[in-house]
């Protein structure tokens, strides 16, 4: 039986939309940071393609929270959002805070809500086959269940955290408990894990209902969720109670203890998802939209992000990102990261992506941040 089209009644779609994306430096700077940038080469930013996946399930339900610097950005990208639908951060406070306090609000002024949440920076290739989990794990949500979307992996990764699957949920074929969240491993435990079948990726993906998920925030953190509560009630003191709110993940603040207390369940989901964390998996994804699209038009060079007529290749292959307008020629170099932009010139190799991190802080260190 096929699933309904259309919007989710009484669904809302909450994006969380921070993050500098240090490991994409110099393309991702702290001011304009990765999920507002086109990293895909389809011309829309990682933010707008997640509202674009998201808009035939909400009817218009978002809720975008992000940092007051980038509010503005936000709102000229999501021109369709009213400006109500963008909460804007006094600082950072890791995702618990950032969730909460949607869930907080929508608590308060939508009472029948179930609320996904979705990371502006994800890309995902199979966008009906995701809307069909999620669509599913609203159904379980309204339940009292916290939902999270449970990525099949495809290699053993290091790169990401996982969760474990229980018994199934009765009366909902595919979805099961889950058993407990599990940190990043290395390769060798998550080889082990893939090979029982019976791990699934945590894409950091939850569907709940507001209600629930400060109700299992207050179980362990109540201060927490009461500050929350008063400040959805209370809107002018934000910048007053903000800065005492924990600086906790929702994984490690809800997640995992409700996991422990049999309070969470997974749709176990085979659609396509990439969390970008740096140049070797910008590379590899857009090797594989390109394989998938069948247009290469460097096939025997390296993936170009931008304007193609800007890279003379010569045996070599890795990533090129032209973005200041020079020419650029690579020779002879394999799995090459080179990123070229008006104020700075980066260049690396694919196995070494992850260690940019390192020129952000010792730019920041020596004087630099405005490069940052």
């Amino acid at each position: 039986m096929s699933q309904p089209s259309g919007p989710i009644d009484d669904f809302w779609a909450v994006i969380p939309a921070g993050g500098a994306g240090t490991r994409l430096w110099p393309l991702s700077r702290s001011a304009y940071p990765k999920f507002l940038r086109d990293l895909t080469g389809s011309g829309r930013s990682l933010l707008q393609e997640t509202h674009d996946r998201l808009a035939p399930l909400t009817d218009g339900r978002f809720l975008v929270v992000t940092g007051r610097a980038h509010r503005e950005p936000v709102l000229e990208q999501l021109a369709d959002l009213d400006e109500s639908s963008v909460l804007a951060e006094p600082s950072a406070r890791d995702s618990m805070a950032a969730i909460g306090l949607a869930a907080a609000v929508l608590e308060r002024t939508q009472p029948d809500a179930v609320m996904g949440s979705f990371a502006a920076d994800h890309v995902i290739t199979e966008s009906e086959e995701f809307r069909a989990c999620v669509r599913t794990a609203v159904t379980v949500a309204r339940e009292g269940w916290l939902v999270t979307l449970g990525i099949t992996p495809t290699f053993p990764s290091s790169a990401f955290g996982y969760l474990q699957l229980g018994a199934a949920l009765p009366g909902h074929p595919g979805v099961a408990a889950v058993q407990r969240f599990v940190e990043k491993p290395s390769v060798a435990v998550a080889e082990e894990y893939l090979a029982t079948g019976q791990y699934r990726w945590n894409a950091g993906m939850f569907v709940v209902r507001p209600g629930v998920l400060l109700d299992l925030l207050a179980t362990w953190h109540p201060e927490f969720a009461a500050t929350l509560r008063v400040i959805a009630a209370e809107p002018d003191r934000l910048d007053e109670l903000w800065p005492a709110l924990p600086k906790i993940a929702l994984d490690h603040a809800v997640a995992e203890p409700a996991a422990d207390a049999g309070r969470v369940v997974t749709v176990p989901s085979t659609f396509g998802w990439e969390d970008i964390g740096d140049f070797d998996s910008l590379a590899a994804l857009l090797h594989a939209l390109g394989d998938a699209s069948g247009h290469d038009p460097v096939v025997a060079g390296p993936r170009v992000l931008g304007d193609d007529a800007l890279v003379r290749p010569v045996d070599s292959t890795g990533l090129v990102v032209p973005q200041s307008g020079r020419m650029i020629a690579v020779v002879g170099l394999d799995d090459v990261v080179v990123v070229d932009t008006p104020d700075a010139l980066l260049v690396t190799t694919r196995a070494r992506a992850q260690e940019v991190k390192q020129i952000v802080t010792a730019l920041k260190d020596g004087g630099h941040a405005d490069l940052t």
